[in-house]
């Protein structure tokens, strides 16, 4: 039986209706949201024992979110319960030649107020086979980048897999730190690594070459040096994945990904959306695609790889943080039909 463990922030979302800019608006959507949480829906939603660990306060919004995670299929009898709020994002999504914007709420929330010793790992992890973080948590606070490192020690100890997703916000590196002086320890702890050009530049200082992101440009061997780079870096590491979105628009993305393993560069189809629902959980949805994957295809990182890709392909088409799909959905989008016709 796969179990799989995951720890970080969930938040209210707060979006504008359709394309609306914030200005413009008179009320908002609320749904729930965050780099973990949404992986963790994307396991359950594909059949996979999976635990959401977090801290939430004690009071009615919070409970909406559990009530939300629970219906689909994560546990959450393992959450801390205190402090004093859930931390909130407003959303305004872009069209065209308009980047969507993202605006936080989320200081003094219940998890950047966390402590070590505040969660029994060794009792989270018993029977666990997984350990998933995101750069996202490490960023809040002091507190929940020293429980974040505490969790990932337990799970080496036990002979975990720990993965990551680098994932860089500029905006969330406020209390002191810089992002290079945190990352490294807690990712030197991971058998995984995901990211983009942007975070392995940012978090390891790491630059592909050849690249144009800007311009619609990514080319997948341009990453091979990247990835030995991170390797070399961190010895425990024994697959690196990148996602690959060339950003033609805000509406217009390519979307694929490059996995190596240390020997053999794999890279997956490239899909072209063309009108995009929804990005924000794009690449959290990957992340989710790519553990069940891996979990499942243990010695094919090939079809993994697809069906990372195809999983996350499809999330830019649901409104929301989570993707929700299942895994015949993805794995008939892997197998080529991509037609949306009616199923009857």
């Amino acid at each position: 039986m796969m179990k799989v463990v995951t720890f970080g922030e969930v938040m209210l979302r707060l979006a504008t209706p359709g394309f609306l800019r914030f200005d413009q608006t008179d009320n908002f959507s609320a749904t729930f949201g965050g780099g973990e949480a949404n992986v963790a829906v994307s396991l359950a939603n594909y059949g996979v024992d999976v635990d959401f660990i977090t801290r939430l306060p004690e009071n009615d919004i919070a409970t909406s979110c559990v009530k939300d995670l629970r219906k689909h299929g994560v546990a959450t009898n393992n959450i801390v319960w205190g402090g004093e709020r859930l931390g909130i994002y407003f959303l305004e999504s872009g069209a065209v030649s308009r980047g969507s914007k993202v605006v936080y709420d989320r200081a003094h929330s219940a998890i950047s107020e966390i402590k070590p010793g505040m969660i029994d790992w060794d009792t989270i992890f018993d029977g666990a086979t997984w350990f998933h973080w995101t750069g996202i948590t490490p960023a809040i606070s002091q507190g929940a980048a020293d429980v974040c490192l505490e969790a990932i020690k337990v799970a080496n100890k036990q002979g975990i897999t720990v993965s990551t997703d680098l994932n860089y916000r500029k905006n969330l590196w406020k209390y002191g730190k810089k992002a290079g002086e945190v990352m490294p320890a807690l990712v030197a702890g991971c058998d995984i690594i995901l990211g983009n050009e942007e975070d392995a530049e940012k978090v390891l200082e790491i630059k592909p070459r050849g690249v144009d992101v800007k311009a619609g440009e990514v080319s997948g061997t341009a990453y091979k040096s990247v990835s030995e780079q991170i390797m070399k870096q961190f010895p425990r590491c024994k697959k690196v994945i990148t996602t690959l979105r060339g950003s033609v628009s805000a509406s217009h993305n390519s979307w694929s990904g490059v996995l190596w393993d240390g020997k053999t560069l794999f890279e997956a189809p490239s899909y072209q959306i063309t009108h995009i629902v929804d990005r924000v959980g794009g690449g959290d949805s990957f992340m989710g695609g790519l553990i069940y994957g891996l979990l499942t295809w243990p010695e094919n990182d090939q079809k993994a790889l697809n069906f990372a890709v195809a999983a996350s392909c499809l999330k830019h088409t649901i409104y929301g943080d989570y993707n929700r799909v299942s895994v015949d959905e993805v794995i008939k989008l892997m197998e080529g039909d991509a037609s949306g016709r009616v199923a009857r």
